[in-house]
């Protein structure tokens, strides 16, 4: 039985389209293409960690790491956030069947409310959460226990987790999860989710409820 599924926002349950690469050059003009093929591989990760491991220099890392979240919020506050089709109606099911479910992100708060914000999502999970809310973002387990804990759920084995990169499929590991699924809606194929240990493939989490209920 699951009692609580984790699901990531941008790629999984939110058609990403291009608009984290596309605020990664905005923040950064000057990048280069293995900067370009870094934030690629790390898709899913807290952006500020990204940031601090291609520049090396908080100072540095964190004025990327406004840059980025100010271009990405423009773009969403333009139209440019879509949800995947049936995420709504996959979560809603979900909740009905009395399964908890919690929203989570590598974007900061602010980040993550214009996204909920400008797809009327504000209530749509029982809980979302940000890395600087949990302490660690993926490939760390912290999101994914934070809302084991604050949603009062008895046991890990009773949680999935679900998202597009090998972070979320790592975070899903690290946690105990007993189903990690990786939908094919965003940055990463399904061998790549496969080998990073993925226990299902989905080719969207419109195929959750079936699976699970």
């Amino acid at each position: 039985m699951i009692d609580l599924v984790v699901l990531d926002m941008a790629g999984t349950t939110i058609a990403d389209d291009g608009l984290v690469i596309e605020a990664f050059q905005a923040a950064l003009p000057g990048h280069t293409e293995d900067q370009l093929d870094y934030v690629q591989r790390t898709m899913g990760e807290s952006k500020i960690s990204v940031f601090r491991a291609m520049l090396g220099e908080e100072a540095a890392a964190q004025r990327a790491n406004l840059a980025f979240e100010e271009a990405y919020g423009t773009l969403v506050r333009a139209g440019r956030a879509a949800p995947i089709a049936g995420a709504a109606n996959t979560i809603a099911e979900l909740r009905e069947a009395g399964i908890r479910v919690a929203l989570t992100t590598g974007f900061a708060r602010t980040t993550a409310d214009a996204l909920l914000a400008a797809l009327g999502w504000q209530d749509i999970a029982d809980l979302t959460l940000t890395p600087a809310e949990a302490g660690r973002g993926r490939p760390y387990p912290d999101l994914v226990l934070t809302a084991l804990l604050r949603l009062q759920v008895d046991d890990v084995r009773a949680v999935a987790v679900v998202g597009d990169t090998s972070s979320d499929v790592l975070t899903g590991l690290r946690a105990g999860a007993s189903f990690v699924g990786g939908v094919l809606t965003g940055a990463h194929d399904a061998e790549t989710l496969r080998t990073a240990g993925a226990t299902h493939i989905l080719n969207s989490v419109r195929e959750l409820p079936d699976l699970l209920l």
